[in-house]
């Protein structure tokens, strides 16, 4: 799970006789992940595209094409089939005359159904005004303007204009005709150059007579041809969809896979009478590659494994290959050393959380996968900072419903995600007794007293400081993994280089911390949180165990710092300026108390403004309960106390409007601290695998493993 599958360089030589037999065998068996010749051997060339793959690529455009005009889909596509080359060449040719014919005239009649619109969209002001169209041009001494505007500002204007002798204005609201009389010696555009800069947009008079309204009327029922015709148009192409789809997706897929094979021989070392080419193949199926060979040439090629990749890297790359002589009859030659692709080796369960993985980068063949160890902490850490049966449930219902509703994979693997998330926010539920914010949860289980509070209320603060003292051990024990991790990967280089990159990281964490947690003089550095008479150590209900470190401890700890610094110096001076690290990346954990806190308090808001909170016990040990069922009085006893105080009277228990609201603020309010359970929790869980995590030793940059191959879904050779 920690490493990809293992992987296996391979070379398969033979004469250029068989060639087209080894590309349809290697093709059927889709395993080999083929490696690219670089056209650096002497005597050898890239191989030429196979006789009749531009004829096939220019078929698998035109059926592209096709698809797109009728937006053909997955769901189009029925039953799988054989397609021929005989039907392939017949049906295609007749849809695409079919489909071309329709798909102009559509294009014919979008144009010009846009070109009447917009010819109404020019007419109806005219029909505002209700002046037929040839009253407006045709002048010799008038000049004419048509336009939106403000017909009193037009009008104080033209009444003092010098080019104006006179005019006359109709308005209908902002729409207006203008009828000017220009004087002897002004221009042929002095009214439209009168109207600049006033509150005026004229419009173009068109090029029509008779009633403007009528027109409108003429224009709109040649509209209503034009859509009529066009429905017509896009009911024969659904038709034809329906009954081509099938055929197309189909018609892609094959094509798809001779342009496959018809373009391999452009990755294979070729010379005039042999051939050889190279891929990468899971180790374990080495021998079903060597039986598909077997079947289809015999002893025709020769196929050998080169190397079985190695985990360790060495100056950048893998374990090296021993270089094989390139012979001119066609033996065994290596075309680099390219890195192995990486096929993730993870199990069911944990295969969604290789979408979180690959959101950054898919692992490099040499470098640990972290998948599994996103698997093992990110539900826990989310589940921890929420712990709420009510919205663990709906969680797992989410992602149930994207697991089981889409066919996307990364939709998929979010939904799995999601399932584990709340499997894990529930199970806390129950640990801490809540549902929806509740507390009647723990009541039920665990008879008043579950094992874990989240610390939110006075009479359980002690809690709320154990979640973020765990939160940072919980921030070493995961850092720890990473520094492990790159200390591992680290020892290819030597233990030297391994204990300067990665132990000296190490040794200044625990160094540090086992300071921080002991109250050694004379410095005395824990906190009184953490060390001293008011150590939350001290009596804690949930300390599991843990104990103020002894001051000795604090001094050798403080003594592996330094060894540990100087480690670090020692291999690279410039990271020493970070070697506080291992405080900041610690404390950075404490987010997962912190987000714990604040989401429980935002359900107790919701909570509290729809039942309302009564409080019991003496100062500083307050117990907070919600009414439930009613509110009672000052002095009354409830939970074998006397309350106190009524924090707020809840407005289930104040009318009906109350209830109404309530009711409203309740299913938003808890809608709303489900989101922010993705927004807040999620991301910071998230982002402590990613910036604290996986920046200890990870780095990504992998190569996708896609075989040369192809899964058939549309198509069938029986």
């Amino acid at each position: 799970m920690l490493r990809p599958e293992r992987m296996s360089k391979v070379s398969v030589t033979g004469s250029r006789r068989v060639m087209d037999d080894v590309i349809e065998a290697i093709h059927e068996l889709n395993l080999v992940h083929l490696s690219n010749y670089d056209d650096s051997w002497e005597g050898f060339d890239p191989g030429n595209p196979i006789e009749g793959a531009d004829e096939a690529s220019d078929k698998l455009v035109t059926v592209r094409s096709i698809e797109s005009i009728l937006d053909v889909d997955e769901e189009d596509a029925g039953p799988s089939r054989i397609v021929t080359d005989e039907a392939l060449e017949e049906e295609l040719a007749d849809i695409r005359e079919q489909v071309n014919d329709l798909d102009d005239r559509r294009n014919e009649l979008q144009g010009e159904l846009r070109s009447v619109e917009e010819r109404i969209d020019a007419v109806e002001p005219f029909a505002e005004l209700g002046i037929d169209l040839d009253l407006l041009s045709g002048y010799d001494s008038l000049q004419v303007a048509v336009g939106e505007g403000n017909p009193d500002a037009v009008r104080d204007l033209l009444s003092d204009h010098d080019d104006v002798r006179e005019f006359e204005l109709f308005a209908e609201d902002r729409t207006m005709a203008v009828f000017a009389r220009p004087t002897a010696d002004a221009d042929e555009d002095a009214l439209d150059e009168a109207l600049v800069g006033i509150d005026f947009a004229a419009h173009e008079i068109p090029d029509a007579s008779g009633s403007p309204s009528d027109y409108v009327d003429e224009l709109r029922h040649e509209r209503q041809q034009l859509e009529s015709e066009l429905d017509d148009v896009e009911n024969e192409l659904e038709e034809v969809r329906l009954d081509a789809a099938g055929f197309l997706l189909a018609a892609e897929e094959k094509l798809s896979i001779e342009v496959q094979k018809a373009e391999a021989p452009l990755q294979f070392a070729t010379t005039k009478n042999a051939f050889v080419a190279e891929g990468w193949i899971p180790t374990e199926n080495y021998a079903d590659l060597e039986r598909a060979l077997d079947d289809a040439v015999g002893d025709h090629v020769d196929l050998e494994e080169l190397e079985r990749a190695e985990y360790e890297e060495h100056d950048g790359h893998h374990a090296p290959l021993e270089q094989a002589e390139v012979a001119a009859d066609g033996g065994t030659v290596s075309m680099g050393d390219d890195d192995p692709p990486v096929v993730q080796d993870n199990p069911g369960p944990v295969k969604p959380f290789e979408l979180l993985v690959e959101t950054i980068n898919r692992p490099k063949y040499f470098e640990f996968d972290p998948t599994v160890i996103l698997f093992l902490t990110f539900p826990v850490f989310f589940g921890f900072m929420i712990g709420d049966l009510g919205y663990g449930l709906l969680y797992m219902a989410i992602g149930f419903w994207l697991y089981t509703g889409f066919d996307s994979d990364a939709i998929r693997s979010l939904g799995g995600i999601a399932v584990w998330a709340g499997a894990f926010t529930a199970i806390f539920g129950v640990l801490y007794g809540e549902v929806f914010g509740l507390h009647q949860l723990g009541e039920i289980v665990w008879g008043g007293n579950p094992p874990m509070h989240k610390g939110l209320q006075p009479a359980y603060g002690d809690y709320a400081t154990a979640w973020l003292v765990l939160s940072l051990l919980a921030g070493i024990v995961h850092l720890t993994i990473g520094w492990v991790f790159d200390f591992i990967e680290n020892l290819s280089h030597g233990i030297v280089d391994a204990m300067q990159e990665s132990g000296s990281w190490l040794m200044m964490m625990f160094g540090l911390w086992a300071w921080i947690f002991a109250n050694t003089p004379p410095w005395g550095a824990a906190p009184p949180l953490l060390a001293g008479p008011e150590s939350i150590f001290n009596g804690n209900p949930f300390a599991f165990g843990f104990t103020t470190l002894p001051e000795t401890a604090g001094l050798v700890g403080i003594a592996v710092f330094f060894v540990g610094l100087v480690l670090l110096v020692s291999g690279d001076p410039v990271e020493g300026v970070e070697f506080l690290n291992v405080l900041v990346n610690v404390l950075s954990y404490t987010r997962l108390g912190a987000v714990l806190l604040a989401k429980a308090g935002m359900a107790f808001v919701v909570n509290l403004l729809f039942f309302g909170v009564y409080v019991t016990g003496d100062p500083g040990h307050e117990a907070w309960h919600f009414g439930i069922s009613h509110m009672p009085h000052v002095g009354d006893m409830a939970h074998g106390h006397e309350v106190t105080s009524i924090m707020f009277p809840g407005l289930v228990h104040s009318g009906a409007a109350g209830l109404l609201v309530g009711l409203l603020i309740l299913v938003l309010g808890h809608l709303l601290v489900l989101a922010l359970g993705v927004t807040s929790a999620g991301l910071q869980a998230v982002r402590l695998e990613y910036v604290e995590f996986f920046g200890k030793f990870y780095e990504g940059g992998g190569e996708k493993y896609t075989p040369f191959g192809y899964e058939r879904s549309h198509t069938t050779q029986d």
